[in-house]
């Protein structure tokens, strides 16, 4: 990627522009994806949760905006610095956001159980403030051994981990939701793709995201008109949600972190390992930036993300700040400093005056879509663009268990909507879901769906890709020594859960997956024998990307 120099490392004339015209194409862009996420975390808390708009818009949403509010307006100082040291204009700030990962697995591990258990939202809110109340702690600690695990970690595995996650959880929802309405969808998406990647100019300079959700709604609202109703809005919508509208700001809520302490138990079984998924992720994240040029202090990118997600906690926010994949699509679409500024201030606009139901009402998600997709396109991509060719299969490798974990989340999902719609029309009794759960995901392998193979392959999915990617480069390169190494720490933290299994701890006592934790070792010795007593017969110095043909 091409570097606009404007002046020089050290040159204290050099003044870094805080807002440039691409800044705006970001915004719109990397906005409208702040904007979704605030959408579905709104949905989950009202409609999941059941919790009551009072606690909604005026606690928790508040509480959120200010946590993003900081993370957003950090990551802009940090670019700016960054932008002052090199001398350089393209600069671009991290993008940063409620994780999207853990938005779900504190909703539906820590507030939804305790909150049935329990018949009473607040504990649930309670219980989520707790969870990340610690995670925010193990990304702090983490800040001082990140920069460690990353230097020893070839690039290639950190970002094809990375690519795991676009491919899977950012781009493919996108995509088909894209085909879902595809008079919306794909309009949308050649808007983007002929302006991101093609290059074509709107009229007045007008921001391709912009123009995308312009179009999208001028279809969705004109298909009512003709009866078709694409985009699923109505006028009913917009007058439902204009009764959120108000004014709330940030309260403590430290009385409520602590009296979810109840709970510790539940909590520290996620909270931990999904501590450690974070710290990995930021590392992943912090590396695609530096390979698209930008080059952060792994440290206080991560020590910055346990900070604001600790005062968004005792604020009463039960959703942790990360830093977000996706760094080299902004930048590639123009985004500097600004974009990321300009985005704080929006996401407090949207939580303090309780304008994200309103904004749900009136654009269709469907036009905001293809921007996702965009960014998976972009950060897959990356992986094998900024890598040597010869690791390509070790990206490939790298990516594998996403795809399991994500093969296994549609199953699943699948066999609870089967098993609920069976029990609401079929009157199959409660105590029989269980049973008939089973023999359900028994009966696959016969139809050719190796479920329990994806379920210990996308077990710690992030870690899991990290290691196997990792073990791939060193053995392509002929290390095997840290081939080994890798093999080995992939059997320890298979022994405890946080790869290959989901439940960390020692099951048994012979570990959660003990035969996978088994095989790890036993690579791990084979790979020390084959350093220490001779190498393998290689025919080719490099070996070949495809087979030859005859």
């Amino acid at each position: 990627m091409s570097r606009s120099i404007t002046g020089t490392a050290g040159t204290s004339t050099f003044k870094p522009a805080l807002w440039t015209p691409g800044d705006w194409n970001a915004f719109f862009g990397f906005g409208t994806n702040i904007l979704v996420n605030m959408l579905v975390l709104t949905g989950l808390l009202r409609f999941v949760l059941k919790m009551p708009d009072s606690l909604v818009f005026g606690r928790i949403l508040p509480a959120l905006g200010l946590m993003m509010c900081l993370s957003t307006f950090y990551y802009a100082w940090l670019a700016y610095r960054l932008a002052l040291k090199t001398g350089r204009s393209d600069v671009c700030a991290l993008p940063s956001g409620v994780s999207v990962p853990h938005m779900f697995i504190v909703t539906f591990v820590i507030m939804l159980p305790i909150t049935l258990k329990t018949g009473d939202p607040v504990k649930g809110w309670s219980a989520g403030l707790v969870w990340v109340f610690f995670q925010s702690f193990i990304l702090m600690i983490g800040g001082f051994i990140a920069p460690w695990i990353r230097k020893i970690t070839p690039r290639a595995a950190l970002l094809g981990t990375l690519a795991g996650v676009s491919i899977t959880f950012i781009s493919m929802r996108p995509a088909l939701e894209m085909y879902m309405t595809p008079q919306i969808g794909l309009v949308c998406f050649a808007i983007i793709l002929v302006s991101w990647f093609g290059g074509v100019k709107y009229p007045r300079g007008l921001p391709a995201g912009l123009v995308a959700i312009a179009v999208g709604m001028v279809i969705a609202w004109g298909s009512n008109l003709f009866g078709v109703n694409l985009g699923g809005l109505s006028l009913k919508g917009v007058g439902d949600a204009l009764a959120n509208f108000g004014f709330s700001v940030p309260i403590p809520a430290i009385g409520e972190v602590f009296s979810g302490f109840e709970f510790l138990g539940v909590i520290l079984v996620t909270a931990i390992p999904f501590g450690i998924y974070d710290l990995v992720e930021a590392m992943d994240n912090v590396e695609s930036a530096e390979a698209a040029g930008d080059e952060y202090p792994t440290a206080r990118v991560l020590t910055a993300d346990g900070v604001v997600s600790l005062i968004g906690c005792l604020m009463g926010n039960p959703f942790i700040n990360a830093v977000y994949i996706g760094h080299p699509g902004w930048k590639a679409m123009g985004g500097r400093i600004g974009y990321s500024a300009a985005t704080g201030v929006m996401v407090v606009l949207l939580s303090w005056f309780g304008i994200v139901a309103v904004l749900l009402a009136l654009v269709p998600v469907v036009a905001i879509s293809p921007i996702l997709l965009y960014i998976g396109m972009l950060i897959g991509a990356q992986a094998f663009q900024t890598t040597p060719v010869r690791h390509a299969p070790a990206i490939v490798l790298a990516l594998t268990p996403h795809l399991a974990a994500w093969a296994k989340l549609q199953i699943d999902t699948m066999l609870g909507a089967t098993l609920n719609a069976a029990q609401a029309v079929g009157s199959l009794a409660p105590e029989k879901v269980g049973a008939v759960k089973s023999a359900a995901i028994a009966s696959l392998p016969q139809q050719g769906v190796i479920y329990h193979g994806l379920e210990v392959m996308g077990g710690g999915s992030i870690l899991a890709g990290l290691v196997l990617g990792a073990i791939g480069v060193f053995i392509i390169e002929r290390d095997f020594a840290k081939a080994a190494a890798f093999a080995f720490a992939g059997a320890v933290l298979t022994y405890f859960g946080f790869m290959h299994g989901e439940a960390v701890g020692i099951g048994g006592g012979l570990g959660v997956t003990p035969g996978v934790a088994l095989a790890y070792a036993v690579m791990a010795a084979g790979l020390l024998a084959v350093e220490r007593f001779g190498s393998l017969s290689i025919a080719h110095p490099e070996p070949p990307l495809a087979v030859p043909a005859e």
